[in-house]
C-alpha cells in the first residue's frame, strides 16, 4: 500500500471512529466540542471557538448560548476588549464534560475488549504514540 492510500484509509477509519464515539454523547456535538476547547485551552471568545472548530460564528454562538443557559459556561467582559465576552467553563461544565468523556471511554473500552484479541489490543496500544506524533506534526503545519 502506498503512502497516499495509507493516509486515505487512516483518515476514513479515524473519522468513522470519532463520529461513532461522539454518537454516544448525551449532548449535541457542538456543545461537547465547546466544553472540550474551554477545558483544554482555558477561557476563549465565541470567535476563538468558531475559528478552532472551523465553524461559523453563528454555529458556535448557538452552542455557547445553550451552554450558558444550562450553567455549564459563564461569560465575563474580555479584559482587553469590553465589546467581547470571555467564556469560562463552570464547575458544572467541567463535571458534565468529564461525564461525557468517561461515557465515551467506557463504551469504546467495552468494544475494544469485546472485538479485539489480546495481541490486537497490544498492537493498538503500540500505535497510539505514532498517532500522537502524526497529530502533533499536523497541528504544527
Amino acid at each position: 500500500m502506498d503512502d497516499s492510500q495509507l493516509a486515505e484509509d487512516l483518515r476514513l477509519a479515524i473519522g468513522q471512529l470519532v463520529r461513532t464515539v461522539r454518537g454516544a454523547d448525551t449532548m449535541p456535538p457542538g456543545e461537547a466540542a465547546v466544553l472540550g476547547y474551554l477545558d483544554r485551552s482555558g477561557p476563549m471568545t465565541t470567535a476563538d471557538i468558531a475559528h478552532q472548530r472551523r465553524v461559523s460564528h453563528q454555529s458556535a454562538a448557538k452552542a455557547v448560548k445553550e451552554l450558558l443557559g444550562q450553567g455549564l459556561v459563564h461569560a465575563e467582559a474580555h479584559p482587553s476588549d469590553g465589546r467581547k465576552l470571555l467564556l469560562h467553563l463552570t464547575p458544572a461544565g467541567r463535571d458534565r464534560l468529564a461525564e461525557e468523556r468517561r461515557r465515551r471511554a467506557d463504551w469504546l473500552g467495552t468494544v475494544i475488549d469485546d472485538v479485539l484479541s489480546s495481541d490486537e489490543r497490544e498492537t493498538l496500544a503500540a500505535a497510539l504514540p505514532l498517532l500522537s506524533r502524526l497529530t502533533a506534526r499536523l497541528k504544527a503545519k
